[in-house]
């Protein structure tokens, strides 16, 4: 009998093996783990080491958009004081829809004949739609208080800074692979509603109608000729938005010198704070990759 134990020893026990599928291996635990497990572990690999001067150039586009907007209620408050009449906002109108499409033949990519006559055929019915619908506008909010209106209106535009897309185009640019996003659509929503409330105001249908026309004109193309500038040139992307930043506190300063300040405040907390922190803040980023993770595709599953 001892002879026979001796023959027949007990079977040596397999190694254990790191497999994602297989179910369990016999003699080992579900969650077992060996001392190679944790050779794989790796820290901040997907951390992005970022520049204090890229950073603020980044920040040069939410400061850009940041002025444009505060031209639009510029002119806003200027036609409700009646410092602008029709005849000057109407000319303003032409005036911007001549340098913008001005501006699109030179700088963006794959434009065509055909592809800027379509824009002017849109552009056509959509001014005849709202020279239609001025009258509407006008006595939209007749029995709304104006308190609740700006109040609404200041919450809309908070809303629309919050949402646009600072990266790209609320319109699809020529030669552009991707539609704008879900929040830039209610990001241009917001501001069109914002703009119907400030026209509901103003006592002529030729003023509501040339308002209406100016702010749907700077919401709608001017985030799609500041996208074509950027990608033509950074540089002249730059410089375009830094003249764009004086006119601003210029207009803003022969207004009112406690929104001067405020606004001139926020452009260097926005392009100079703001960037100081993000790069501080990744001094102090801990990021540990390891076997745990789940798998990512390499490849865009679209294509």
């Amino acid at each position: 009998m001892d002879s026979s134990i001796n023959e027949n020893p007990s079977p040596t026990r397999s190694r254990w093996r790191k497999v994602a599928y297989g179910g369990m291996q016999p003699g080992f635990d579900d969650n077992h783990t060996d001392e190679t497990f944790l050779e794989a572990m790796v820290m901040n690999t997907n951390v992005v080491k970022r520049s204090m001067l890229k950073v603020m150039q980044d920040s040069v586009s939410i400061s850009q958009y940041l002025c444009i907007v505060a031209l639009v209620v510029l002119v806003w408050t200027c036609t409700l004081r009646s410092t602008l009449n029709e005849n000057t906002l109407l000319l303003l109108d032409v005036c911007l829809l001549g340098l913008g499409f001005l501006v699109l033949i030179l700088t963006a990519e794959m434009m065509s004949l055909n592809l800027l006559f379509q824009y002017f055929i849109n552009i056509s019915f959509f001014t005849t739609g709202l020279y239609v619908l001025a009258p509407i506008y006008q006595t939209l909010t007749r029995s709304i208080s104006s308190d609740s209106i700006w109040a609404v209106t200041v919450s809309l535009l908070i809303l629309h800074l919050f949402l646009h897309d600072y990266s790209g185009s609320t319109i699809r640019a020529p030669g552009a692979l991707k539609n704008p996003n879900l929040t830039s659509c209610i990001s241009l929503n917001a501001s069109v509603v914002a703009s119907v409330f400030v026209a509901s105001r103003l006592p002529s249908r030729i003023q509501v109608f040339a308002i209406m026309l100016f702010s749907l004109q700077v919401f709608l193309f001017a985030p799609l000729v500041t996208y074509c500038i950027k990608k033509y040139s950074f540089q002249l992307h730059l410089w375009f938005s830094f003249g764009l930043m004086v006119l601003t506190l210029a207009f803003i300063y022969m207004l009112h010198r406690l929104l001067f300040v405020l606004l001139l405040g926020l452009l260097v907390f926005v392009t100079v704070v703001c960037p100081y922190w993000l790069i501080r803040i990744q001094e102090f980023k801990f990021e540990i990759n390891g076997p745990w993770d789940e798998a990512k595709l390499c490849f865009d599953i679209t294509e």
